[in-house]
């Protein structure tokens, strides 16, 4: 079990941008070591670590393609040769294609399932072998989940994937003392709506519906991440919270 008071040591998979970066950060907060990982925008993540470091953690840059099972192998080598030992799993890194099911290539439905979908199951196989009782892992969904969103079938399905791993690995490494869950976040303003033909519109659309009246911001979601990996989250096993001001709750 990690000692009170020790540093904790935390992976981020796609911890450059976006929520994956506002997760480094607060978890920097409280002065862990972040093991960023970044598949292709190296600078992004350099910041990230930059920041980090300013916000009173300690960073470590780890760059691996999540889809190839041997760079994950050897990401958690470097993170065992580094620390030693893991605490928490942020499952963050996704990527997507945008088009609907019967548009979807048999390549292209690979390609996001296991950037999306596997990368839980391969990462958390690693984890659990450098985590202890108290040990947290946190994967990152979605509402294409469960709600049918243009463009988003093979996303949207990766991340059910996602969330029926997530409650088959809190049941197995539950007497380990080891939770794992999921955050769904809602409509989140970063660079992935680019990607979104009229994404801002969207973007426009999701704040309009919600009834908190605004966007949810990474940091927010980033508050929900650290809280499940705290020790008040020892009985929150199998679950996956919905961060979202209550868009998800209207017919």
């Amino acid at each position: 079990m990690t000692h009170p008071g020790a540093r904790r040591e935390v992976l981020v998979t796609g911890g450059g941008r976006g929520i994956g970066r506002a997760v480094a950060l607060r978890f920097a907060d409280s002065g862990a070591r972040v093991f960023v990982n970044f598949f292709i925008d190296r600078e992004a993540a350099e910041k990230t670590a930059r920041d980090v470091e300013l916000r009173g953690g300690v960073a470590h840059l780890v760059q691996a393609d999540l889809k190839e099972p041997g760079e994950i192998t050897r990401m958690a080598g470097e993170v065992a040769r580094v620390a030693g030992r893991l605490d928490v799993l942020v499952n963050n890194a996704a990527s997507g294609v945008l088009r609907g099911p019967l548009a979807l290539s048999p390549k292209q439905w690979d390609w996001v399932m296991n950037t999306n979908a596997r990368p839980l199951l391969l990462c958390a196989q690693e984890a659990a072998c450098l985590m202890s009782a108290g040990g947290r892992i946190v994967a990152l969904t979605s509402l294409g989940s469960e709600r049918v969103i243009p463009g988003y079938a093979a996303v949207g399905v990766s991340k059910a994937a996602l969330e029926a791993l997530t409650r088959y690995l809190a049941v197995e490494l539950a007497p380990r003392g080891i939770t794992v869950n999921a955050v769904s976040a809602g409509a989140v303003a970063t660079d992935v709506w680019r990607a979104f033909p009229e994404g801002e519109a969207l973007l426009e659309a999701a704040r309009a519906r919600t009834p908190a009246g605004r966007l949810t911001s990474a940091e927010e979601v980033a508050e929900v991440v650290f809280f499940l990996a705290s020790p008040a989250a020892q009985a929150i096993q199998g679950q996956v919270l919905v961060v979202d001001g209550g868009y998800s709750l209207l017919a």
